[in-house]
């Protein structure tokens, strides 16, 4: 790019003073690059400042009274420019032909001008154009100017540019060698001497008002530096420090100082000085890696800021720059004149009317360039090796991620009534601790983990963003806490308080420890005290994972979510019963802020707004609005959903978090997130509404086998075969039943000549609830091969539901075979490996005796319980559930024992007209069952009422040409439950398994041990066994293993 000026001598201006103030703007932007020590581009900024300087040139030749300030700017820019263009005589010239087109006497009269605080004053006598004329004279060294009286001011003045050229040559030298392709940019030079010979020289060309608030009114001859000796104050303690003589007291703050000591060795192990310093640190600070560190002095009366200066200043490790920050305070003037004092250019003075209180300091520490931060109040004065030992702990692997400080706090601990007490509260154990406390004698030797930090924090400046994560909870006070919170909410970060060297002050962060006691006991005042006892509640009861939460887990049944008032309401009669249950805990979570406040959901559950104040585990507000905002994104909820829940759940570990199917996806994976973060696994339970009332037995499985919630999977296999209007009855049946949320596959399985109708109803069928698959056969195979071929289980926990189409379910099918399933099959603490099926039906008849005689389950249990659920030898085929093992185990059984002719089959069960049944996939499964001592499950209700019905309508069996057996319609067809079936159950729940009756093929009461053996004397297995011993097999293939005695 030329550097030829872009405006020549020749160019017409049409408004001189419009050019001029665009003039005098121009000169400030190019003198700002220079003062300001910004780098600039080797052509861009160089022809903006020629095209400025010949703009100039062309605007003194008009015929006007220009400020004589004006020609000191021009010849200050002139001097900074010189050295970046070699073309600068010509620019000279043109200034030289003003002294032609000056005005002439009386021509114009400008107010009397005062180069300011150049020493350069105007007789007020002399005109403009004389005045001006004899400063361009004494400038340019023309001849003899009418200003003699004058000339000794311009003297000094050519003087003064001179140096102030000179200088400014040497700055641009450096900034064109940094500016070189050639240098090595990773080093970035000190140019900070140039930059402070320009800030005494920036008064002369920027206006006042655009420097700061200190500009001092006097001249620039008349200032004097003053000493730090004559600036400084002292702080004046006139006490002793305070020392407690209640042994009591001493007695129960030591106990819980090495409960949480003993803790925490135990838990992650803690160190002393001396070894936390012979750790390895990824910081050398003896070498060339040293980290950078800026310190943060935050003042407001305190006399204390010499002190704090003098120390650092004698740091071990050096510090990178010292910001003292005075916001709003009343000293603002003497703080001043004491950074000025010292005359460093790394302590920097910034100051504001505006009182930001306690974050303003976090606030200015989100501008530094450092690697690490030390925020100091004005009550800490650290010994000389205190940023020494904290920048090598935080070089640790073990604490690079923690904020590291001196005095810390740990938060009170649960009294014996469950509630937490007052921070302050006096004569008590549970209220915390103050670290270190010398008035209960207390010193820390070994690092310890605490609740929040105070007076000072070091960490990384990375770390200090995560404080305005979340807006306060006030900002009043309490930003120590708030910060800790934070750290360990979104980052993990744990707090730490360093240990000292007793013997060496310089160890220490507080040199004078009496100034921070004053400062903690200056909350004593009631209001402080709630407001903050407020703020760590509300931190501890949305996830802050304290040491006493650390040192005592919770252990709960049930935490429940909900993210609007509707939630409550409907998740309120399941709350209520496990909250009403013996021996169960459990909590709600609301959203909180304009979601869900929380006095709303109190008044929703019927509880009193109190349990959204007192400090008792109820109820858990988590205020998202207070994060998310005006936000349109669902980042923020799912960010404080998560973070929240991810702490609530480390602290009370629930086995379930139960909330609705349809709250909103976006917290519900923030929920998914959080549960699968426990490692010690906690389910997450969605609920549709309209089945939250049908499930309170959920309160009455045991802790062990309630996670299994989500486990099973159970898929309904229906086998149909040209009956379309039985097949709408059922999938409609099936469709108005209450279902769990659960993912459940349905299957229809038609032989090969199914007819059109049903073809059709089966594929415009729609499954909300699952997958939707077809199977058709090619070769017609009967109901043998269509039942034992719908369905074979892909693992452990897939169960198979096997329906023909004249059946009927009621609407608690589903609700009764997750209950079964995690009553007597999930839970770890109860062994029934002989349940093998889990029946709908309830059986009117004896089915396997010839006579097939009338049996009443309500009646034949009466002694012990009327509806009480009862274990049979006798699977059902008229809506059962079967087991995956035992299903696998049957398949392999049919494959070895099936014939054509039903009397050569090797099993003949006494007594039973089983024998003689030819083409039975369910005569297959009898005769296993028997010999190895399975059982099914049955419910047991009045009126022999069912979770399904056989509506006995003519099929392969039923009415066929070869089945000679009458089928009464009454005997089979049986009401089915409309209302909840726990209302029948023994004490409203399902009874203990080693409580259920057992009854073998033909209805008597035998004991499981009873009917493996009489199976075991058949002897008639796949394996020849002794009559004490059963065939066991291999549960992942189903073949037979072994004999193995029972």
């Amino acid at each position: 790019m030329s550097l030829e000026p872009q405006m020549t001598l020749n160019d017409e201006v049409s408004d001189c003073w419009g050019s001029l103030y665009e003039l005098q703007a121009c000169t400030t932007e190019i003198i700002t690059f220079f003062l300001n020590g910004v780098k600039p581009s080797k052509s861009s900024n160089m022809s903006v400042g020629l095209r400025c300087l010949a703009l100039w040139g062309t605007q003194l030749k008009k015929e006007i009274s220009l400020k004589p300030i004006v020609i000191a700017q021009l010849l200050i820019l002139f001097s900074q420019c010189h050295l970046l263009n070699s073309q600068w005589h010509h620019l000279w010239t043109n200034i030289m032909s003003l002294k032609a087109l000056l005005p002439k006497k009386g021509r114009c009269d400008c107010s009397e001008i005062v180069l300011w605080k150049m020493g350069m004053f105007r007789n007020p006598t002399t005109r403009n154009g004389e005045y001006l004329e004899g400063m361009i004279n004494e400038y340019v060294g023309g001849g003899k100017g009418k200003l003699r009286a004058q000339r000794n001011t311009s003297t000094k003045l050519v003087t003064a540019l001179t140096c102030l050229q000179f200088a400014f040559a040497i700055y641009a030298t450096f900034l064109l060698y940094y500016v070189s392709p050639a240098i090595d940019l990773r080093t970035k030079p000190d140019f900070s001497w140039a930059t402070r010979i320009a800030q005494q020289w920036k008064q002369f060309v920027i206006p006042p008002h655009l420097v700061g608030r200190y500009q001092e009114q006097t001249s620039f001859a008349e200032f004097r530096p003053i000493t730090p000796e004559e600036a400084c104050e002292n702080e004046k303690i006139d006490f002793e420090q305070k020392k407690s003589n209640d042994a009591q007291m001493i007695k129960l703050k030591t106990e819980l100082y090495n409960e949480v000591l003993d803790f925490q060795s135990q838990s992650f192990g803690t160190e002393t000085l001396s070894q936390l310093m012979a750790m390895k640190s990824k910081w050398d600070l003896k070498g060339k890696n040293k980290p950078k560190v800026t310190v943060i002095l935050n003042h407001f009366k305190r006399k204390t800021l010499c002190a704090q200066i003098n120390s650092l200043l004698h740091q071990t490790l050096p510090f990178h720059h010292v910001w003292v920050l005075a916001f709003g305070s009343p000293n603002e003037l003497s703080l001043k004149r004491i950074v000025d004092s010292y005359n460093n250019s790394r302590i920097s003075f910034i100051s504001s009317s505006y009182d930001f209180k306690y974050y303003g300091r976090f606030q200015m520490a989100l501008q530094t360039e450092a690697d690490l931060v030390y925020i100091l109040d004005d009550d800490m004065i650290p010994g000389h090796k205190m940023l020494q030992i904290l920048s090598h702990v935080a070089g640790t692997e073990k604490y690079k991620n923690a904020v590291l400080g001196s005095i810390g706090r740990i938060l009170p601990f649960r009294q014996k009534d469950f509630t937490f007490p007052s921070y302050r509260k006096f004569r008590s154990k549970e209220a915390g601790l103050y670290l270190p406390d010398p008035a209960y004698n207390i010193t820390v030797n070994k690092i310890v983990q605490v609740d929040f930090l105070s007076s000072s924090w070091f960490l990384s400046a990375e770390l200090v963003k995560t404080l305005f994560i979340e807006t306060p909870f006030t900002f009043a006070t309490g930003e120590d806490l708030h910060l800790s919170y934070q750290l360990q909410k979104y980052r993990n970060a744990g707090s730490f308080v360093l240990p000292v060297d007793p013997k060496d002050k310089e160890t220490w962060g507080d040199s004078e420890h009496r100034l921070a006691y004053v400062s903690e006991t200056t909350v004593i005042f009631k209001d402080i005290v709630q407001v903050r006892d407020d703020q760590w509640w509300k931190a501890l009861s949305t996830g802050y994972v304290t040491q006493w939460a650390a040192m005592h887990p919770q252990k709960i049944d049930a935490l429940f979510y909900a993210h609007s008032v509707d939630e409550v309401k409907a998740l309120a009669p399941l709350l209520e019963k496990f909250r009403s249950t013996i021996g169960k805990k459990a909590y709600i979570v609301v959203s909180g802020g304009t979601f869900c406040p929380c006095e709303d959901a109190a008044a929703a559950l019927k509880w009193p707004k109190l349990v959204c104040k007192e400090r008792r585990f109820k109820i858990f507000d988590l205020a998202i609005g207070a994060l998310s905002g005006l936000s349109n994104s669902e980042v923020p909820v799912v960010q404080a959903v998560y973070a929240s829940m991810k702490g609530l759940i480390q602290i009370h570990n629930p086995s379930i978090i139960v909330t609705v199917a349809d709250l909103d996806p976006n917290v519900k994976k923030a929920l998914k997130m959080a549960s699968e973060a426990n490692m010690n696994t906690t389910t997450l339970i969605l609920l549709p509404r309209p089945s939250i009332s049908k499930v309170l037995w959920m309160a009455d499985l045991r802790p062990t086998a309630i996670p299994n919630w989500n486990k099973m999977r159970i898929s309904i296999n229906i086998i149909t075969q040209n009956r379309a209007n039985s097949l709408t009855r059922l999938l409609k049946s099936l469709k108005d039943a209450y279902y769990l949320g659960d993912e459940i596959p349905i299957s229809f399985n038609m032989d090969s000549k199914v007819d059109e109708e049903t073809i059709k109803l089966v594929s415009s069928f729609e499954w909300p609830h699952g997958p939707k698959s077809l199977r058709r056969r090619i070769i017609q195979g009967g109901l043998i091969r269509a039942v034992s071929e719908s369905w074979y289980p892909a693992s452990d926990d897939d169960y198979g539901l096997l329906l023909e189409d004249d059946i009927e379910v009621s609407p608690y099918y589903y609700l009764w075979i997750k209950y079964a399933l995690l009553a007597y099959h999930y839970d770890p603490q109860i062994s029934l490996p002989e349940l093998s099926t889990i029946s709908l039906y309830t059986p009117r008849l004896v089915e396997v005796v010839k006579e097939r005689p009338k049996w009443n389950a309500t009646e034949f249990f009466k002694r012990i319980h009327p509806n009480t659920p009862y274990l049979h030898q006798l699977p059902c085929s008229w809506g059962a559930v079967f087991f995956p093992k035992h299903w696998r185990e049957f398949y392999v059984y049919m494959n070895s024992r099936f014939t054509e002719n039903a009397k050569e089959n090797p099993v003949q069960i006494p007594k039973s007209r089983t024998n003689g049944w030819q083409a039975s996939w369910k005569k297959f499964l009898i005769d296993m069952m028997y010999l190895r001592g399975y059982v099914s499950l049955y419910p047991n209700f009045p009126n022999q009422a069912s979770f399904s019905t056989n509506h006995m309508e003519p099929g392969a069996h039923i009415s066929a040409k070869d089945n000679i057996v009458k089928h009464n319609k009454e005997d089979f067809e049986v009401p089915l439950l409309k209302e909840n079936f726990v209302n029948f159950l023994p004490n409203g729940k399902l009874p203990a398994a080693s409580r259920l009756p057992s009854l073998n093929l033909f209805n008597q009461p035998v004991s499981l041990k009873g009917l493996k053996s009489a199976g075991a004397k058949l002897r008639q297995d796949v394996l020849k066994c002794e009559v004490s011993e059963i065939v066991a097999v291999n549960h992942q293939t189903g073949l037979p293993s072994h004999c193995a005695k029972f």
